[in-house]
């Protein structure tokens, strides 16, 4: 913990000296999301009796207060008003139409989004190409079908694309000896354009602990990257080869004890790989994890975390029934640097043994940063061990915001070792502390499948339910001793904001009088399947499009496509895009690692909520075009404020008259030089105010003319010279004046 402490004061201090004032306070500004588009979605219906076109968009975390919409059918208005949803049903439309949504922010309408082209069925359909199939070294042949998928914005223009892992007929779990085929990864754009293709090679093994890949905007250059562990004969997207092209370090039973292990980061537009560096965590030797032959050895996770409250860091792991290391990795400025190594051969004991198929990432301690929940172990932002339940491996877990009466964050696992868990097979406990809040018996055996999410408006906050240990109110409460039937993922689909748990691949509802579930959507009538195996997981379940409600991807049975379906069902509820939420949207970017996990959200999603609370955000930019005024770093009393109208997004600096500092970061000079940036300001005061401007630490005056009032909004321009690169900075400081307030900066 002293530790933890030096590095909080390290920071502090180099945050106060950026600040030039030792007693201001600086406000980071917010965990980094995604400069996402509308992602407006028309839907035709395939009712004959009630037929029209359903219109749903995303409310974005940098709305401005107060953002309504229009919709429109070709050129024609569709509504008498600007519309406070974030749907709607036009009952004349068809197929053929075309739709445009548009904001209104005080009053003015914007440029319009197009939903693109409507949806004839309620799926959109993805055309995917699998690899040819293959012959293993022992004359075994094998096919290929799609498996698991993550979602990430690899272009920079404001919609997901979808990366998808092609996984041979032959993987293997790690306790199967045998030869697998090379496993692929696959980029598609929503009209089925293949961006690239990486084959992983015949050095890493198939299967589902083996393949965890990570796609995030790791440096904040508005564009996706992808890490995964490479070996020799790994081939980038441009079809360069990784190491050598030749050696094959597989042993007779097909596994891969042997041989270089690489992390590569790769270029998300073209799946060329722009670093590769010796993977962390490393083998070592084989046997430290617990056998000889292979199978713990090589259980890896991965996922992403903000470890400083502002970027993210990617993760990766490897064991956790008896060792477990956790390696934190930052990509920055095209370099790719080992952040810190968890390692309970090092440090952490306690967390031996406590892993489990899949970790989440979040703040669990309410300090801004996100730590690990590794099992029944967590470890914090800074590589050390918070706490451990010590109630042992478990194949599920979730984590999130499930009893709205409850200061703070829960997780819900579920666990293997009667020997470890005692009493409590199951059981929901407090994030930041590790304390039981409630546990359920586990019948002394393996509990091997569980879930948490709210199905029942009869109780407060969600449920949980297992194989063993029953159906529990959030405070441990037994509902019924036989728990619901299905307990692997659940989506929020319908109107309401009850979630609706996933049987296979049908979204059902649950009957709380008749404890039986309908069901709202079989994709399988469509030739929907799942994936995984007993697990029947989708490849994917996230927010991608259209309002807060989830979209559904599954694969054809023959493996030619991609089944993106989305909601047709109205909702009057208005929340920002789940994928604003940085706890919910880093849960979807683990979602392929392990034993897939439906992702959950920092705050109550449930019946009876009535706030929404967004956590602070900033959108990446690359230094050019419009930086908005929330993505300064502030100090010395300079705030962001929204008690004037007329800024444009979340609001605009407020400098104090004297000590106030706003500093924009990563300004993009190009080839360097002279160049005019654009600030829009508005200074209702009497007189002009005049403070300073320092370019990269160098100082020149600027002056903010009188606008006429605070709601008077106006640009001015300024000539600053720049370095060559992403690495300029922008830094406004008022000197006595105070200055104007400013809005936003367009850098050409």
């Amino acid at each position: 913990m002293i530790h933890k402490k030096a590095r909080a004061s390290t920071l502090v201090l180099a945050l106060l000296a950026a600040a030039g004032s030792a007693s201001a306070v600086i406000t980071i500004p917010g965990k980094q999301i995604e400069n996402l588009n509308r992602g407006a979605v028309a839907i035709a219906s395939a009712s004959a009796s009630n037929p029209g076109v359903f219109i749903s968009w995303r409310q974005l975390a940098t709305d401005a207060n107060g953002t309504s919409f229009n919709v429109y059918r070709g050129a024609t208005r569709l509504n008498a008003s600007p519309l406070n949803a974030l749907n709607f049903t036009d009952p004349g439309g068809s197929a053929t139409d075309s739709y445009t949504v548009r904001e209104v922010v005080n009053g003015v309408e914007q440029p319009g989004s197009p939903a693109g082209a409507t949806w004839a069925k309620p799926y959109k359909s993805i055309p995917v190409q699998a690899p040819p199939s293959g012959v293993t070294p022992a004359g075994e042949a094998y096919t290929y079908e799609i498996n698991d998928g993550s979602p990430a914005d690899l272009d920079g223009d404001g919609s997901y694309e979808i990366i998808v892992k092609w996984q041979p007929s032959n993987a293997k779990d790690n306790s199967q000896s045998g030869y697998t085929g090379n496993t692929y990864l696959d980029a598609y754009k929503l009209d089925g354009t293949r961006m690239w293709r990486i084959d992983l090679g015949k050095n890493i093994r198939a299967g589902a602990h083996y393949t965890t890949f990570v796609a995030y905007d790791f440096d904040g250059d508005g564009q996706a990257e992808l890490m995964a562990k490479t070996a020799d004969g790994t081939v980038d997207g441009q079809g360069v080869v990784i190491g050598s092209p030749s050696v094959d370090h597989r042993n007779s039973a097909g596994y891969v004890l042997a041989g270089p292990e690489f992390l590569t980061v790769f270029n998300g537009l073209t799946g060329a790989a722009m670093k590769t560096v010796n993977y962390l965590p490393a083998r070592g030797s084989v046997s430290a994890w617990g056998d000889n032959y292979g199978n713990r050895v090589d259980r890896f996770l991965g996922g992403v975390a903000n470890l400083d409250g502002n970027r993210p860091s990617a993760i990766f792991s490897r064991g956790y029934y008896t060792r477990a290391v956790i390696a934190a990795w930052d990509w920055r400025d095209g370099a790719l640097t080992s952040r810190w190594v968890f390692d309970t051969d090092v440090a952490g004991s306690a967390a031996r043994g406590q892993g489990a198929h899949w970790f989440a990432t979040g703040d669990a301690n309410g300090d801004g940063r996100d730590d690990i929940v590794y099992g029944a172990a967590t470890i914090d932002s800074y590589g050390q061990l918070l706490y451990t339940t010590k109630l042992g491996h478990g194949d599920a877990l979730h984590f999130g915001k499930f009893d709205p009466d409850r200061a703070g964050l829960q997780v819900y696992m579920i666990h293997e070792s009667p020997a470890a868990y005692g009493a409590s097979g199951s059981g929901l406990h407090d994030a930041a502390t590790g304390a039981l809040i409630w546990g359920a018996s586990g019948s002394n055996a393996d509990v091997g499948r569980g879930v948490c999410f709210d199905v029942d408006p009869n109780y407060p906050g969600a449920e949980c339910w297992a194989s063993r240990g029953g159906h529990r109110t959030v405070t441990g409460a037994l509902i019924n001793s036989t728990a619901p039937s299905s307990m692997n993922f659940g989506v929020w689909w319908d109107g309401d904001l009850l979630r609706e748990p996933m049987g296979s691949v049908a979204v059902q509802k649950w009957n709380p009088a008749t404890r039986t579930f309908s069901t709202l959507l079989d994709t399988s009538s469509y030739g929907g399947t799942t994936n995984n195996g007993t697990k029947a997981t989708p490849v994917l379940t996230a927010d991608l499009f259209g309002d807060w409600r989830e979209e559904i991807v599954v694969r054809n049975s023959s493996n030619t496509e991609l089944m993106v379906f989305s909601t047709a069902i109205p909702t009057t509820t208005r929340i920002n895009t789940l994928m604003h939420d940085p706890h919910y949207r880093s849960q979807v970017a683990a979602q392929n690692a392990g034993y897939n996990q439906p992702p959950h959200t920092s705050f109550y999603l449930g019946h009876g909520a009535t706030s929404f609370p967004q956590a602070p955000v900033h959108v990446p930019y690359d230094g050019t075009g419009t930086v908005q005024a929330e993505t300064a770093i502030v100090g010395g009393g300079t705030a962001v404020k929204s008690d004037r109208g007329g800024y444009r997004h979340l609001g605009f600096l407020n400098f104090p008259l004297n000590g106030g500092a706003a500093e924009f970061q990563r300004i993009n000079g190009g080839a360097g030089g002279a160049r005019t940036i654009t600030i829009r300001y508005a200074n209702g005061n009497p007189t002009p105010r005049t403070g300073v401007l320092r370019v990269n630490g160098v100082a020149q005056a600027i002056s903010f003319r009188v606008t006429g009032s605070w709601t008077t909004w106006t640009t001015m321009s300024a000539t600053v010279n720049l370095a060559p690169g992403q690495n300029n900075t922008l830094r406004f400081e008022s000197t006595g004046q105070g200055l104007g307030n400013i809005d936003e900066l367009i850098v050409p």
